[in-house]
């Protein structure tokens, strides 16, 4: 199956490579206009994309042949489709109600082109899971939830959600009808807080508090009332967290919810979804890998899977990596095997030279793209998909320094800067769809030279390597009955799809 995508801002580039890199790792003039293939060759049957660290290659797309001729190459990387770890849900940004309201401060043209690249299947690079806040976040235009006046009677979507995140949806759906989106909400409405489980005095703050034992069957309504009034505007939506970082008390908007809070929580909630025909997954935990070295709070989400009750109603578990290491990944699918894993937040910002791709690219593909799939992540979400060129807007409490997976200019909203997180994102879901399976390899093993291997619903495979090397290392990607060979640039990443 030949697979084309056509970028038209990718044609310059196209032709600065022709002159600028080696025949190895760029097809040469002569061999585009070919018309008349070598024996055992099947023509530009390999859909590569390349980013290196410098922007030598800035999402290149650079296709490839591949041959069925005898493989004798001592790089060889062979697939091994026997071999099957998790489905992928996909991979995205979240659509932040700042992220929104920039979005809608451009041009219809200029948005409608920005989207397409980003979410089409066919046109772009194929973004196909978002996160959105149920209620407010730090990066809303203000504190608010859907109920802030006391009842549950009393909820109504608000204007960030009627004026900014509903018309950006509906856009993307436009463009991508299957796309995949969490909510997750920072905060209850004030009026359900108490400042503590033994006073349960009432908390009518934004930040920290807990929820009322009170309030749960009520709170539970407000998630299905939210879902459904999602839907009444055409929006699936796909899951839910029952909390964005629970165990963090400092966010703008905030609630503290520590483990067999959650538990009880899911205990009216997984039961209230089902009773509205609602089929919505619950992800627990939606927080560090760490557990914000909370002793007690470790292995949040399996202490909650040792509850049979509320087991029964999580799909898995969300992480975030503020703190700790992804090989807690593995740790959690180890003991609750059965249950599944997502990535759902991540930022980049002053702190760690976010919009500095030299630096950023290698260690935002190691660590929140690769190493999260390869720990059993079925989807990878990173925060911000658009901040201003101001790190907004976005709110006191909340994060001040960070970017978005990319900025544009607020003097004009229509220059774009691509930070890491739009390239990571892009090089996965370029070539791994919805619902392929991560698969075995065996064959070339060498350090710094990191990879995962995928096969797609329409029987393509796919396959994503980032070299961190200081050379450029040449690999054979075979598929047992086909192969190819590619010299990936040093310190940088190639997605193939064939």
């Amino acid at each position: 199956m030949k697979i084309k995508f056509k970028f038209t801002y990718l044609i310059l580039a196209f032709s600065f490579l022709m002159t600028a890199c080696g025949s190895t790792s760029c097809d040469s003039k002569e061999e585009a206009i070919n018309t008349e293939p070598e024996p055992g060759i099947i023509e530009k049957d390999v859909y590569v994309l390349v980013t290196s660290n410098n922007r030598a290659f800035d999402l290149m797309r650079n296709d490839v042949d591949l041959s069925t001729t005898s493989n004798m190459s001592p790089n060889t990387i062979t697939l091994q489709t026997d071999t099957k770890f998790q489905e992928m849900d996909g991979f995205g940004a979240a659509l932040t109600g700042s992220s929104c309201y920039n979005l809608m401060q451009m041009s219809q043209a200029d948005r409608s082109k920005f989207l397409m690249e980003t979410f089409s299947h066919e046109k772009g690079f194929g973004f196909s899971y978002i996160r959105i806040a149920i209620g407010c976040s730090d990066f809303s235009l203000s504190e608010y939830t859907c109920c802030d006046t006391p009842g549950i009677e009393n909820f109504a979507l608000q204007s960030e959600e009627l004026d900014f995140v509903i018309p950006i949806l509906h856009e993307i759906l436009e463009i991508n009808p299957e796309l995949k989106i969490l909510g997750s909400p920072w905060t209850s409405p004030r009026w359900m807080k108490v400042n503590n489980l033994t006073d349960l005095q009432p908390y009518n703050s934004w930040t920290s508090g807990h929820l009322n034992p009170a309030y749960y069957d009520d709170y539970a309504s407000y998630f299905v009332k939210w879902i459904q009034a999602f839907a009444g505007h055409g929006i699936h939506i796909y899951a839910i967290t029952p909390q964005n970082e629970p165990l963090n008390r400092g966010n703008s908007a905030s609630l503290y919810m520590g483990w067999e809070e959650q538990r009880d929580l899911v205990k009216k909630l997984g039961p209230a979804l089902q009773q509205a025909g609602l089929e919505t997954k619950i992800y627990a935990f939606d927080h560090n890998y760490n557990y914000d070295n909370m002793a007690d709070q470790v292995d949040y989400p399996v202490k909650i899977y040792n509850d049979a009750e509320a087991a029964q109603y999580l799909a898995g578990a969300a992480y975030h990596n503020y703190g700790g290491d992804k090989n807690e990944l593995l740790d959690i699918r180890t003991k609750a095997p059965n249950k599944d894993l997502i990535f759902t937040e991540t930022s980049i910002g002053t702190w760690n030279n976010g919009r500095d791709l030299s630096s950023r690219l290698i260690d935002d593909m190691a660590e929140v793209a690769l190493g999260t799939v390869n720990n059993w992540c079925r989807g990878v979400i990173v925060w911000n998909l658009m901040l201003d060129s101001e790190l907004g807007p976005n709110r006191d409490g909340g994060c001040q320094t960070c970017y978005g997976a990319v900025d544009i200019n607020s003097s004009d909203y229509k220059t774009i800067i691509r930070n890491s997180h739009y390239y990571i994102i892009a090089h996965l879901s370029a070539v791994v769809k919805p619902g392929a399976w991560r698969i075995g390899t065996s064959g070339l093993s060498v350090e710094g030279l990191t990879y995962s291997a995928f096969k797609n619903t329409d029987g393509s495979y796919a396959f994503v390597a980032l070299n961190n090397r200081d050379q450029a290392q040449p690999v054979t990607l075979s598929d047992g009955d086909r192969h190819f060979s590619y010299e990936v640039p040093p310190k940088s990443v190639a997605s193939f799809r064939w």
